[in-house]
Order: structure tokens, then sequence, then C-alpha cells
């Protein structure tokens, strides 16, 4: 794998990232190590996790394995989510973040974190007040770059410009779903990335399953671990899935016809644009694992990418809840339906 530089950062990852959601939740520790040492064995750098991922075991999992390989790590981890019930355990603001990423450098075993990121919005903190932070643990070192996830377009333009007017460091990258199902980021967050030197890591390559060559027209309903965290989400039979069903079916023929599997046509997508940094993966298996670093060599012609294009229209995506956020704006229907009574 060629590395490559991360946004304005300078610093060179590897073009997959391995991604510990699952560690701790779907895997026990033992093999949750022996996954992470063959990813940097075969030459992945970069791990991703975050204090939320099963309530701050990731990061001990995580801490554990990069033991005596700390400095062949671009370790990221992420801010936000609750921790515990307590919650004031929560959000972006300057006396959480503070004692958050305290937390995380306990738990992962180490003095600094290359990335750190904020999980998601919080609509009630000033985000100035959490750039003044985050450009703080900076100063202090306790933090070399720190990005966001799954932020909407307008709100990465008012960071960097929050940044530039009040002297303070912006965002380096920004996390985000993409892959040949959920393109929605190239219509407006790709762009802006490339202009503010912004890198994407981006994930969801398999569209939480949905990409994995189980989901075909007349099979079955393909099981899911994640199938009870959004109710209707993976149900091949709903109407709101048909289009998607239909697009997932077209795309395994597609990978066929080219000699791929799906797995490889999806990620040699996600890592074809050329606003992506790195891929973030998720194997629960040393098998996934393989597959992953296969498709990762894995190069489209023009003609397979065109074709792709009429099978999913670029910047669209199926179901609002694929882009990893409700919208608050939507939410709840009484923001969007005038009260004529």
């Amino acid at each position: 794998m060629t590395d490559r530089i991360l946004g304005r950062t300078g610093v060179l990852v590897s073009p997959l990232t391995l991604g510990t959601m699952n560690f701790g939740r779907w895997q026990e520790e033992g093999e949750s190590i022996r996954i992470i040492h063959a990813a940097l064995d075969a030459g992945i750098t970069a791990l991703d996790t975050a204090d939320v991922y099963a309530q701050g075991v990731s990061e001990e999992i995580v801490g554990k394995a990069i033991k005596g390989r700390r400095d062949d790590v671009f370790l990221a981890t992420k801010f936000h989510g609750q921790i515990g019930d307590d919650p004031r355990h929560a959000g972006n603001s300057r006396r959480w973040v503070t004692r958050a990423v305290e937390d995380s450098l306990r738990r992962l075993g180490t003095d600094h974190i290359d990335l750190y990121q904020a999980h998601r919005p919080d609509p009630h903190t000033d985000p100035l007040e959490t750039l003044r932070t985050l450009n703080d643990l900076i100063h202090q070192g306790k933090i070399s770059y720190y990005g966001t996830s799954v932020f909407p377009a307008q709100q990465l333009v008012e960071a960097q410009w929050l940044a530039d007017e009040h002297g303070l460091i912006a965002p380096h990258t920004e996390q985000l779903p993409y892959s040949l199902l959920v393109r929605s980021a190239e219509r407006e967050v790709f762009p802006i990335a490339r202009k503010y030197g912004v890198g994407v890591l981006s994930y969801g390559p398999l569209a939480a399953g949905w990409l994995s060559g189980k989901y075909r027209i007349d099979g079955e309903q393909p099981e899911s671990a994640r199938a009870d965290l959004i109710p209707g989400r993976f149900d091949i039979g709903a109407d709101r899935n048909r289009r998607k069903l239909t697009a997932a079916d077209t795309l395994a023929r597609l990978a066929e016809d080219n000699g791929l599997t799906l797995v490889d046509l999806a990620l040699a997508f996600a890592l074809n644009h050329p606003a992506v940094s790195s891929v973030i993966i998720g194997p629960r298996t040393l098998d996934h694992l393989e597959s992953y670093l296969q498709a990762a060599t894995v190069k489209l012609s023009a003609d397979v990418l065109d074709r792709i294009d009429e099978i999913v229209d670029p910047g669209t995506h199926f179901l609002e809840r694929d882009t990893g956020r409700d919208t608050p704006s939507l939410q709840p229907a009484a923001l969007r339906r005038e009260n004529r009574s």
C-alpha cells in the first residue's frame, strides 16, 4: 500500500485505517488484538477508535495492542458520546473535552493522541468554545491534530472561518460515511475539504453490509448485528429499501462481470476519490481483514466508474440516516410542519 498525505498536515497515513468500533462489543479482546497486530504487520499505520466504543473498552484494547509499537501508529480517537449514565459526561464543551481527553490518554496508555475528533456536532455548545479547547490541547502537547466527524458542510465552513477569525488552528480532518450507496459527501463536503486542505477519513465502504454481496434481489434476508440499532434499515422487504436493494444487486453483477467481488469494487471505489485520505475498515475476523487488504490493491477503469455513476447518481444517498446523522432541522416533525390549527 502506498501511503497518502492526510490533508494539509503533511503526515503520511496508510490508505486503509483500522476502525475499532467492534472491539470490546462484538469481538473479544484476544481476537481484537490479533486483528490489530495483523493489520500493523500488513502495513496499516492508522488506527481509529472512540471513547464511546464499548464505553471505553475499545480504547483499552487498542492501548494494549499497540504497547511497544506506539511510534509506528497514527492514533485517532473521538469524544462527544455519553460515557456512563451521567448526561454531563458527553458533548463538546470545554469542561467535558478536557476531562474526556485525559480519560482517553489513560485508556490508550499514551501521552499524546495524534488525531482527536469531535464525534458529532453539539447543538448546545458554542463551536468557538470547542475550537479553543482543542487548540489549547494542541499547544499542551496532548493532541497533535484535531478534526470533526459527520459535520454538515455549513459547519465545516463555519469552523474554518472561526479559526481564521480568532487566530486558532483550524480542524485538520473530517470523518464521514462514503460508499457506492452513500455518495452525498461528493456534493458539498468533499469540495470544501479540498478547498481548506481537510483530510477525509471515510468509513462504511460496505454501507453497513449492504455491499457485502449478501443483499441480492430474490435472496434471503441477511442477518445483521446492527439490525436492532436502526429498526428497518436492513429490511429488504421494506418499500424504502427497494431502490437500495436494486442498486446493491446491480453493483454486485457489475463486479462479477469484471472479475471482482463486490467488496473489491466497493473499497476500490471509496479509495478512488481524490478527497479521501484513508478509508476506515472494520474487519470482524482475520479473513475479513485479508479481503480488505486484497481489495485495496484493485484499480477501477474509467468505464467501470462511469457505469457506477449510471447505477447510483453522484452526490446522492438512499436514506437520510445513511449519512450518519439525524439532521436537527428535520427532527422532530414539528420543525418542518407549520401548525395551521
